[in-house]
């Protein structure tokens, strides 16, 4: 009976390990693509996007957009849940010139409740869903001096690695498309 609660010990012990190094490694592995100064997130799709930091900022790196809106969103958020459209709406309209990618403050969550997110309010642009959201969304709240407690949905929009502007809560479509407009120079 010893030998058996000795054992089970062991093995608890060895998993517990095991376990905390390999969460140990992700998180040293994404700290040293910050160092980098580079984060790479993986889509819903399983596409990956390399985002730079420039400027204090972000850039999208082998992009042709001109301009980068980081959404930081939560599927459960009704002020996320509205501005979904209207992002589809935008990316639309200005096609390749600008990127919008959703970042979750979700963590752990299944990539079918984004794909069902997606298609229940029309979020027709990337949603992001890896590890490093937390990463980006620490970081870009440090960069705006928001804290960690901030409100949702964060909007943030970058030409160039600069930022042009940012969003806090809810907000209307138009006043996006003036950012964007007046940073393409249109």
């Amino acid at each position: 009976m010893l030998k058996i609660t000795l054992l089970s010990s062991l093995l608890t012990f060895s998993l517990l390990f095991q376990a905390c190094s390999s969460d140990e490694d992700k998180t040293a592995e994404a700290n040293a693509l910050l160092a980098k100064n580079e984060i790479v997130l993986t889509a819903t799709d399983s596409s990956q996007y390399l985002l730079k930091k420039v400027n204090d900022g972000f850039k999208l790196d082998n992009s042709d957009a001109e301009i980068l809106i980081l959404d930081i969103f939560a599927t459960w958020c009704p002020p996320c849940r509205a501005e979904a459209s209207h992002l589809t709406s935008l990316q639309n309209k200005y096609k390749n010139r600008i990127k919008i990618i959703g970042v979750t403050i979700e963590e752990n969550i299944q990539n079918t409740k984004l794909e069902n997110f997606k298609r229940d309010y029309n979020a027709n642009y990337t949603l992001v869903n890896t590890p490093e959201n937390k990463h980006l969304i620490d970081e870009v709240a440090k960069k705006l001096q928001l804290g960690s407690n901030f409100g949702i949905p964060l909007l943030v929009i970058y030409k160039d690695g600069k930022l042009i502007h940012y969003y806090q809560g809810a907000v209307e479509e138009e006043f996006i498309e003036s950012d964007i407009k007046r940073a393409l120079e249109i």
